[in-house]
């Protein structure tokens, strides 16, 4: 890019009080808080393209968020030590620019990423969720058990058809490969679903999880939630998770730099408009 350099972000942020990541007119978003922040350091003019790897829901939390934006190369050059600095005495509490690193131009934080991970956090404890975390942990009124979780889960790992799981998009394919979905307990009691897959449409890790609590409650069978991968169209037995619960904890990406068009090229034929949330 003449005369400018892409930037690598890594952005973390409590979803409760934003309108998701993407930005819309009159709302509260990620996109929106961010933008405006590198707008008053860089000018509005000057900040292009801002991509992100997921774009979350509203409600949904990030640890591991990843971004690209455009700038000017010699206001990065002037800017680049100080710039996190400087977004941590501009943005809200609840978002936070962990990291910022100049990445090579064919660098696409959507359409290079290899996987996207998500941890979704629920406890079972009769008193409910401790205060302090009644925004990141769903509490569920049943008691869960963890090897019913982990038996539902087994038959929703690979590559199939989501349909089920997903809010159809026009144009938008909902097959999806599931690298990794498996449940532990913590120390503390709370139960934390690992969720990965190449990508994810809209609600899917959310119905995922809402599929299989019912399972580790004892409702279901063990194999009802891969059953209804036979469906070709949203399942309306699958109730869709709360937001709060779900963080994007990780997103990754080729470990050499080189092979970024090449995956970005892959992920273009096989994702059509419109982008997908993670």
């Amino acid at each position: 890019m003449d005369g400018r350099i892409r930037v690598r972000l890594d952005v973390a942020y409590d979803g409760t009080d934003f309108s998701g990541w993407a930005a819309q007119p009159g709302r509260r978003t990620v996109a929106g808080v961010l933008a405006e922040a590198l707008h008053r350091i860089f000018g509005p003019e000057a900040v292009t393209g801002l991509t992100v790897a997921g774009r979350t829901d509203a409600g949904v939390h990030a640890s591991g968020q990843v971004c690209h934006v455009d700038l000017p190369a010699d206001a990065w050059a002037d800017r680049a030590g100080t710039l996190v600095r400087r977004l941590s005495g501009m943005l809200p509490g609840d978002v936070r620019v962990r990291a910022a690193a100049a990445v090579p131009d064919d660098f696409d934080a959507r359409f290079a990423a290899t996987y996207r991970r998500y941890e979704y956090r629920v406890t079972d404890a009769a008193y409910g969720v401790e205060p302090l975390r009644r925004h990141e942990i769903l509490a569920w009124p049943r008691p869960l058990h963890l090897d019913r979780l982990n038996a539902a889960a087994a038959g929703l790992v690979g590559e199939h058809d989501f349909a089920a799981y997903c809010r159809r998009k026009e144009n938008a394919t909902t097959r999806r490969e599931v690298t990794r979905l498996d449940w532990r307990r913590e120390a503390d009691g709370i139960l934390v679903a690992t969720v990965q897959a190449d990508a994810f449409c809209q609600s899917m890790v959310r119905s995922l999880v809402g599929a299989m609590l019912v399972v580790g409650d004892g409702r279901r069978p063990a194999d009802w939630p891969a059953g209804l991968l036979r469906h070709r169209e949203r399942s309306s037995e699958v109730t869709v998770a709360p937001a709060h619960g779900l963080t994007l904890v990780a997103v990754g990406y080729p470990a050499d730099p080189a092979a970024y068009a090449g995956r970005a090229e892959t992920t273009r034929r096989l994702r059509v408009a419109p982008q997908l949330p993670g």
